[in-house]
């Protein structure tokens, strides 16, 4: 699951209102960083389920307009440079969830010291767990998927022979591939056969023969 940090800021000041505190504190930033990790009020991270309920995760009920949106402590705007620091030393281009709960792994108070206590957790088995978050830069981009009809768009046929539309487009402009167009529409269709007739036989000796 990919993971946006302003969601997880959205989230902070929205339990800090809820809580009718005037600034956003690290614990709220905490909060709102695992409540956007969660379903049904539990936070996955790697191995660990962490149920957030107790800390006031409402999950049965949509959320209500709160007033009056709170300003950042200094504690969290410490807190969020030293996200910028550690994904820095990570070599990330931008900030990410990841680093932001990185930060976290050596409080021992407050929201943090009790799920310490409550899952009995110290400073490496956070941060491992944390690895095995992905970012959103980190997930791979959905691939699409052939139809399974008889004709297939551009783009299904590009997913279908593992090649670049760009490279699809290159055959349909060259007639090396032959392709069809909804009546009255600029819709382009492709036959399936006509897609398995571009691929040929390879010969063992050319596996390994350099391009000309």
């Amino acid at each position: 699951m990919a993971q946006d940090l302003n969601d997880a800021l959205r989230s902070a000041i929205s339990h800090a209102r809820a809580r009718e505190s005037a600034t956003v504190d690290p614990d709220h930033l905490l909060l709102g960083a695992l409540t956007v990790l969660s379903r049904f009020a539990i936070a996955r991270i790697g191995p660990l389920a962490l149920d957030l309920e107790p800390f006031g995760v409402q999950w049965t009920q949509p959320p209500t307009p709160l007033p009056a949106k709170p300003s950042y402590s200094d504690q969290t705007v410490a807190h969020l440079d030293a996200a910028s620091a550690v994904a820095l030393a990570d070599g990330a281009p931008k900030v990410a969830l990841p680093h932001l709960l990185a930060c976290f792994a050596h409080v021992e108070t407050g929201l943090m010291g009790q799920l310490r206590q409550r899952y009995n957790l110290d400073s490496a088995a956070w941060r491992a767990a944390l690895t095995l978050l992905k970012t959103a830069e980190e997930d791979p981009p959905p691939t699409l998927q052939p139809s399974g009809r008889p004709y297939d768009t551009p783009e299904e046929a590009a997913a279908y022979l593992g090649v670049h539309i760009q490279t699809i487009r290159g055959y349909i402009k060259s007639a090396k591939l032959p392709a069809l167009r909804i009546a009255g529409e600029r819709a382009i269709r492709l036959r399936r056969e006509d897609l398995d007739a571009l691929l040929e036989p390879l010969q063992p000796q050319e596996i390994d023969k350099p391009k000309p």
